[in-house]
């Protein structure tokens, strides 16, 4: 042991610097490696919400602050700030993560992840994604309130075929039956 003759340096074996079961280091690395240059390092620091850049989309961007009444025949997506109203019927509306609407809403579709204070009315979907937050009363005939949502308002939803949300009628516009007639004129002799 101690006192074993050793053989030259020369004719021993040096330990290897990598383990015996990874045969060759460099392409586990060099796929790795690769794997990170497909992906930038940026994508951390961009919100999680990607609204994709379709052509058939108009876009206000983060940077715009725009007010005033806003009407389209087609989709539009609200990445910055505007007050005023919206009426893009017959399309969507899509409020962007750092979107900021003040604004009375018409739109056949509004999908929103930013924050909008005012009313909607949607003829076929509302969802509000967990980063959006809405103050204002909502008509529609579906709506989706993903947990983690803010929302304050009331909800009116609409069922199938109708298309306007009921609204009372005035008092002299009520069909009144011969017994209720009476039974008004009664009530308010007494």
């Amino acid at each position: 042991m101690l006192w074993e003759k050793k053989p030259p340096i020369a004719d021993r074996q040096m330990p290897s610097p990598t383990p015996p079961n990874t045969q060759t280091p460099e392409p586990v690395m060099a796929s790795r490696v690769k794997s990170f240059e497909e992906k930038p390092m940026a994508e951390s620091a961009k919100p999680s919400v990607v609204i994709p850049n379709d052509p058939e989309r108009t876009h206000l961007g983060r940077s715009l602050i725009v007010k005033g009444d806003l009407s389209g025949s087609e989709d539009l997506v609200i990445a910055g700030q505007f007050e005023g109203t919206v009426n893009v019927q017959g399309h969507c509306l899509t409020i962007g993560p750092e979107g900021k609407v003040k604004a009375e809403i018409q739109a056949d579709r509004v999908v929103i992840y930013g924050s909008v204070h005012g009313n909607i009315i949607v003829k076929e979907r509302l969802e509000i994604h967990k980063s959006g937050h809405v103050v204002g009363d909502l008509i529609a005939p579906g709506i989706s309130i993903e947990d983690g949502a803010y929302f304050k308002g009331k909800i009116e939803i609409l069922r199938e075929g109708m298309h306007e949300p009921d609204r009372p009628l005035p008092p002299q516009t009520l069909k009144q039956t011969p017994k209720q007639a009476t039974a008004l004129s009664s009530s308010t002799a007494s």
